[in-house]
């Protein structure tokens, strides 16, 4: 499996891989003076003729620079999922996504492409997450709620059932989600409500 950007969001992928058995060969990253990270090489800007074959998962938090870098990519998608995730058979997962420790994905959800369901998230029956989206640690959605693409929910959220969250929105941490929410909020709070509207870029 190759990776792309040396972070500590790759320090998982690359924990979550080993424990599936699979080895990260390479990591490229547009940083030139990041030379390995831990025992794995970073070999520089990102080359589609490097280990042609070979897997590539995008190892960046950042939903947007994440949805960037998956343009320009000529390499296969991998996946990455830890063994302690608990997914239902009928749940589908997309390229590029990968699934932390302690997950639970629920029976007819569906996961996107390059989607990260972080750890101790749980995603109920049906729930849909478009892709890039960021679901945090802690996070609980609860049955049939749908995330628009490049959202991020902060750690220890709850979203209430048969919600929609739209695009490009920044739910902050420990909110409690009751209504509907459009695209380019930003939000917090319990009951969460809209404060502003998210910046598309803004770190997140």
């Amino acid at each position: 499996m190759l990776l792309y950007g040396a972070s500590g969001h790759a320090k998982v992928i690359n924990s979550i891989l080993r424990a599936t058995g699979q080895e990260v060969t390479a990591i490229f990253d547009d940083d030139l003076g990041k030379k390995n990270l831990g025992d794995i090489a970073v070999v520089g800007q990102y080359d589609p003729d490097f280990q042609t074959a070979a897997p590539l998962i995008i190892s960046i938090g950042y939903n947007d620079i994440r949805r960037k870098v998956a343009g320009k990519i000529r390499h296969r998608f991998g996946r990455a999922i830890h063994p302690s995730a608990l997914i239902d058979e009928t749940a589908t997962i997309g390229e590029g996504t990968v699934i932390m420790p302690g997950v639970i994905v629920q029976a007819d959800a569906r996961i996107g492409r390059h989607v990260i369901v972080n750890t101790a998230a749980t995603v109920d029956h049906d729930c849909l997450l478009g892709d890039f989206v960021h679901i945090a640690p802690g996070v609980v959605l609860c049955g049939a709620v749908q995330v628009g693409e490049s959202t991020l929910i902060g750690a220890g959220c709850v979203v209430a059932p048969n919600l929609t969250i739209g695009a490009n929105c920044l739910i902050a941490a420990g909110s409690v989600v009751t209504t509907h929410i459009p695209d380019g909020a930003t939000v917090r709070g319990n009951p969460a409500r809209v404060v502003g509207n998210f910046e598309a870029g803004s770190p997140r």
